[in-house]
């Protein structure tokens, strides 16, 4: 039973012997000579120019479409500031009242004046019918009675100029002097008086945008609408400003010092969203691009001589084509030069090709490529129902 057992355990030990004798030589056995990877999978977008929405945007700057600076153009004290700062006020509203004293005393003084001069015209008038005085003492007494007038008109206006008045409608800001303080004429700020309502925006494109502009425009690869251009507004935290504006002045020249073109819109603020001085973004709408060509993001490639793309070529053969991609549409490259209608270019597998070699291609399907729409940088803005209440004092 004993030697049994041994010829058994030395019958395994020779089995496992010649099994792992036969795994070394197998490994050892050298590949085919014919056998070679197969061409990687990738998906390919063949080329189809399209008409696409032309993206502008620049930096903006809101602006009250009228600004009025308030003076005094009398002296005095300042007794009384009806208005209540920051609230809008309607023309010929009394924002400020200097002391009038002093005015309308020499009001009356001139008002007096006058009424004797009249009187002592009409007088000399009727005695020089009679033959009674000479015309020269008629004359003197007219002479008199104009100045007399002219005075009276000018203390006239120097009192009515103590109810410093809004010229303008719109929202009144800060007072410059506070009551009790004195004002020595126009050259002293008191307010300031901002019509939001319409509101203006300005913004100045570059040098090579308007020259671009010019050039595309006149080959037809840029559509400009026949009606007023509209402008859509970005606020600084992503929110669609409600409505959009229309361009409503071009300047003639390029700014000296920053090279670039002056232009402004004018936007609806009913709900004074827009503030003066507030910072947005601006977007030019109703551009057309015909023809352009958009390729996917990660299709376009980054060397040391610019941005590239996969191509394939005969026999789907890997090419590497140079491009221009100018700007940003949709998750998309806009292409400018590089690319023609019927090109295949590589979209997915990039990472697996290379140039000179085969590929297996397969269709490219915008539909089900989620990456490939951009996300929406931008939500509407609600408008608040109503300005933010300002407490008046009594």
């Amino acid at each position: 039973m004993k030697r049994l057992s041994n010829r058994v355990t030395r019958a395994a030990v020779v089995a496992v012997a010649i099994l792992l004798i036969g795994a070394a030589v197998a490994c050892r056995r050298p590949t085919p000579a014919g056998a070679a990877p197969p061409p990687p999978e990738v998906s390919v977008l063949t080329v189809a120019p399209e008409t696409v929405t032309a993206r502008y945007e620049y930096v903006g700057q809101a602006a009250a479409s009228r600004s009025v600076a308030v003076r005094a153009q009398v002296q005095g004290v300042i007794v009384e500031r009806p208005y209540t700062e920051g609230t809008d006020v309607a023309k010929g509203s009394l924002l400020f009242r200097i002391d009038p004293t002093t005015y309308e005393a020499a009001h009356r003084s001139a008002q007096a004046r006058l009424a004797n001069a009249e009187r002592n015209l009409a007088r000399l008038n009727s005695l020089l019918g009679a033959r009674a005085v000479a015309q020269k003492d008629v004359d003197d007494a007219q002479q008199a009675f104009d100045q007399a007038q002219a005075a009276a008109d000018q203390t006239k206006k120097d009192y009515e100029d103590t109810f410093v008045r809004a010229e303008i409608s719109g929202r009144a800001g800060r007072s410059q002097l506070e009551l009790g303080a004195r004002v020595t004429g126009p050259g002293d700020l008191l307010t300031t008086v901002e019509r939001v309502d319409p509101i203006d925006v300005n913004f100045s494109p570059s040098d090579q945008d308007v020259l671009r502009w010019r050039r595309d425009i006149a080959t037809r690869r840029l559509l400009v609408p026949a009606r007023v251009l509209a402008v859509q507004v970005t606020l600084e935290d992503g929110s669609i400003f409600p409505g959009t504006g229309r361009l409503n002045f071009v300047d003639l020249a390029l700014q000296r010092m920053t090279g670039t073109l002056s232009l402004r819109a004018e936007f609806r603020n009913p709900q004074h969203v827009l503030l003066p001085g507030q910072f947005v973004r601006v977007r030019l709408l109703g551009l057309k691009r015909p023809g352009a060509i958009l390729v996917p993001q990660r299709a376009v490639q980054r060397g040391l001589r610019g941005a590239f793309v996969y191509v394939l070529g005969d026999s789907n053969t890997v090419v590497a084509r140079d491009v221009v991609a100018t700007s940003w549409d949709r998750g998309a490259w806009l292409i400018e030069q590089g690319l023609r209608a019927g090109d295949r270019v590589v979209v997915d597998g990039v990472q697996q090709v290379a140039t000179g070699q085969p590929a297996k291609p397969v269709a490219y399907q915008p539909a089900a490529d989620t990456s490939a729409v951009a996300p929406e940088d931008s939500v509407v803005i609600a408008a608040p129902s109503a300005p933010p209440r300002i407490k008046v004092a009594p």
